[in-house]
């Protein structure tokens, strides 16, 4: 009869030869970029978010923060990483819609904006001016309610040029009608690291706080965010193609598979130590 020490060296054998043989595809997910409904379907040629994952964003461009003063986008990097969107603050619908996704997401995180990370809101609107920017300020950092936040939630606006500049950087392609004085445009938000290089993009108007929370521990290098969140970067997969990340089955059970054989590891130790412990010494 095989001793318990065999039977689970034979156990531990078996599971792992199973588990790093299973492969499995990344779960897919059928969201797609949501783009604006502009005013005229033509300009919706023109529209739209084209990632730049990896590039850098010029941070000497310059604009007007909610108080009026100019201020280089350097200011608010170096530190935390940053969440940027591309808005205007007079949008009749999808900016706003927007904005409040990320505010729903954001109020669902532990981590905290002002201390471990940044927003930046600019205006693609070159007509806009600070004392609006200043108005959604006071109202988006006063309904996420947290102390810092209004250090760390950033309203900006400036010169087309400026402007320009910074959409082409991120890939953000909007439109103007000058028929209905509005902007067609996509809706999203971009992450990038504390050095201004982007490294995660969300589409659409809602953004998983789960999503989010790993986009930021990545941006960040891992100076944020708990070690569960390192296990978890390494079970997801972000997926460039829907913004979102997916859990990589094989990846899973890789992970499952160290565990239980170090967990087998632990117990074939204790129970090899206890066989030699009992047995009787054999006199001489």
């Amino acid at each position: 009869m095989k001793s318990p020490l065999v039977r689970l060296s034979i156990l531990a054998f078996v599971f792992l030869s199973g588990s790093f043989a299973t492969r499995s595809a990344p779960a897919q997910l059928d969201d797609r970029p949501v783009q604006a409904a502009g005013v005229r379907p033509a300009l919706l040629r023109d529209v739209g978010l084209d990632q730049k994952l990896g590039n850098s964003i010029p941070l000497d461009l310059t604009f007007r923060d909610e108080h009026g003063q100019a201020v280089a986008l350097r200011q608010f990097f170096g530190q935390k990483p940053v969440i940027l969107t591309l808005v205007y603050y007079q949008c009749p619908m999808l900016c706003t819609e927007v904005l409040n996704g990320l505010l729903r997401s954001v109020q669902e995180l532990s981590l905290e904006i002002g201390k471990d990370f940044t927003i930046v809101t600019v205006s693609i609107d070159p007509t806009e001016r600070p004392i609006l920017a200043n108005v959604k300020h006071q109202l988006y950092t006063g309904l996420y309610g947290r102390p810092g936040s209004s250090q760390g939630w950033h309203f900006l606006t400036g010169d087309e040029a400026q402007i320009k500049t910074l959409a082409q950087a991120v890939g953000f392609r909007y439109a103007y009608d000058s028929a209905s004085g509005q902007f067609a445009h996509p809706s999203g938000i971009m992450l990038l690291t504390s050095a201004g290089k982007l490294t995660r993009y969300f589409y659409g108007i809602s953004y998983p706080s789960r999503d989010l929370r790993l986009g930021l521990v990545e941006a960040s290098q891992g100076k944020i965010g708990s070690p569960i969140d390192q296990i978890l970067l390494y079970c997801y997969h972000y997926d460039p193609a829907t913004g979102k990340y997916g859990l990589l089955i094989a990846r899973v059970i890789q992970a499952a598979g160290v565990l239980t054989v170090l967990s087998l590891g632990l117990v074939i130790a204790i129970l090899f130590r206890r066989e030699n412990y009992v047995l009787p010494r054999r006199d001489p």
